[in-house]
């Protein structure tokens, strides 16, 4: 397989490649976060978590705290594997390997 190929299709968009960036480095982080850390819209952002979430590369956590919704995002096991896989992929093309 090239190294091209090796990279992952579902880490393309800056969105998700944004949204796997934060939860790589954080354990939790809320909606809100999310959106303002990458500057994007409700809906936006809400469709391209609910693509991570297809592929089970995220956790979603949901739950009331003073009687308004949270909504908070970790990454799962599988997608820690798939991102590092895909970063591995991008270093050996930008190092020419």
């Amino acid at each position: 397989m090239s190294i091209v190929q090796s990279l992952n299709k579902d880490f393309e968009s800056r969105v998700r490649l944004g949204i796997m960036s934060v939860l790589m480095v954080n354990d939790w982080a809320e909606f809100n976060e999310l959106k303002e850390y990458l500057q994007v819209t409700d809906g936006n952002l809400a469709s391209h978590i609910s693509a991570l979430e297809k592929k089970k590369y995220i956790k979603i956590k949901k739950e009331f705290v003073s009687r308004k919704p949270k909504t908070s995002y970790a990454v799962s096991s599988s997608g820690r594997k798939a991102f590092v896989d895909h970063i591995n992929a991008l270093e050996k093309l930008i190092n020419n390997q």
